[in-house]
């Protein structure tokens, strides 16, 4: 099974393959750092939360599938607005240059995530 994950995520756009590895996870991960600052343990649940599902999904399919844009769309649209809020409070400079940080990561992957959820919705199930 761990294989078959791995092939499919090999056969993703190596473009996509980078933005996972180098960006998308590591940004989302790095919210478990946060906890002990201002809704941090609402944050990471959200930012962790959807990669979490995701990797159910994967379990679930043996690979990589435009199902996967579903849970970051449920949960990450309104981990948005608790970033968008936590950046008019009056926070440390490091936990505001994060939040900016993860804010335009996953601004720019939700956009991603529409496009494929639409795609997925009309029938496009295949897995990479």
């Amino acid at each position: 099974m761990i294989r078959q994950i791995w092939q499919s995520y090999r056969r993703l756009p190596l473009w996509v393959q980078l933005w996972v590895a180098l960006i998308l996870v590591p940004v989302n991960a790095a919210s478990l750092f946060f906890i002990s600052h201002p809704a941090g343990a609402w944050l990471a649940t959200m930012a962790v939360g959807a990669m979490l599902c995701n990797g159910v999904l994967m379990l679930i399919e043996r690979g990589f599938s435009k199902v996967m844009a579903l849970p970051h769309i449920l949960i990450w649209t309104p981990m948005l607005g608790l970033i968008l809020w936590l950046l008019t409070q009056d926070i440390t400079p490091t936990y505001h240059n994060y939040l900016v940080i993860l804010l335009a990561v996953d601004v720019f992957s939700l956009i991603l995530d529409v496009i494929d959820s639409r795609k997925w919705l009309s029938g496009d199930r295949k897995i990479a």
